[in-house]
């Protein structure tokens, strides 16, 4: 779709509020606002600009802090007064440290659930602290310490505790061994240098219906 900014509503100071998402997680990083100048910059650039109105100049995110966001994919919703801008964000978001701006919780239902689609995401990123600032008596540092053999053999281990719990009737010991197998593979990926995103877009590629002729057969699911 050809896009011009003449489709998006600037209010009466010619600003339009942007949320913006990470691109991975689905998380809502922050709220900043644009003017056509930023939005365009945006586009050009493939960085969130934004406009601060305290300052009345435009500001490119990351330039100061180095936590640049790359923007991945943009749209505007149905009255054309708000625009979402999805990132990879680079570092964090928020200037007090916090992964993002939102972290000021008010309410939830159920704190034990916690809603937490990133669960995976910051074990990972749990098990690669633990890689790089290795603490004593711990049982990751063990399995990287000992090295991809050990983590195999467990990983096998723990398939093998996956399919003696599938075929019984226990069902909560069958979700704490599919957790234990998911925390092995976590660290075997580390191992082997694989990234989260890497597997995402693996799994988003047998998502998709849509054949590349000559090049990507689809994938079955």
């Amino acid at each position: 779709m050809e896009f011009s900014t003449d489709q998006i509503k600037f209010d009466e100071k010619g600003l339009v509020p942007a949320i913006v998402q990470d691109c991975y997680s689905g998380k809502v990083l922050m709220l900043a606002y644009m003017n056509k100048q930023s939005l365009e910059k945006t586009l050009e650039t493939g960085t969130t600009w934004f406009y601060s109105r305290s300052r009345n100049e435009l500001w490119n995110k990351g330039a100061t802090s180095g936590h640049f966001q790359q923007v991945k994919r943009m749209s505007y919703d149905c009255d054309g007064d708000a625009v979402l801008v999805e990132v990879e964000q680079l570092g964090v978001a928020c200037h007090t440290g916090e992964a993002s701006c939102f972290h000021n919780e008010v309410y939830s239902q159920d704190p034990f659930a916690d809603y937490n689609r990133e669960i995976v995401t910051e074990l990972y990123q749990f098990l690669q602290d633990r890689k790089l600032n290795p603490v004593e008596g711990s049982y990751t540092n063990y399995l990287f310490e000992k090295g991809l053999d050990k983590i195999l053999k467990k990983i096998g281990e723990e398939t093998t505790e996956v399919i003696i719990g599938a075929k019984n009737p226990d069902r909560e010991e069958l979700i704490f061994e599919l957790a234990d197998l998911i925390y092995h593979s976590l660290v075997l990926m580390i191992e082997k240098d694989i990234r989260i995103e890497e597997l995402k877009k693996e799994l988003m590629k047998r998502m998709t219906k849509k054949q590349q002729k000559g090049k990507d057969k689809i994938l079955p699911m």
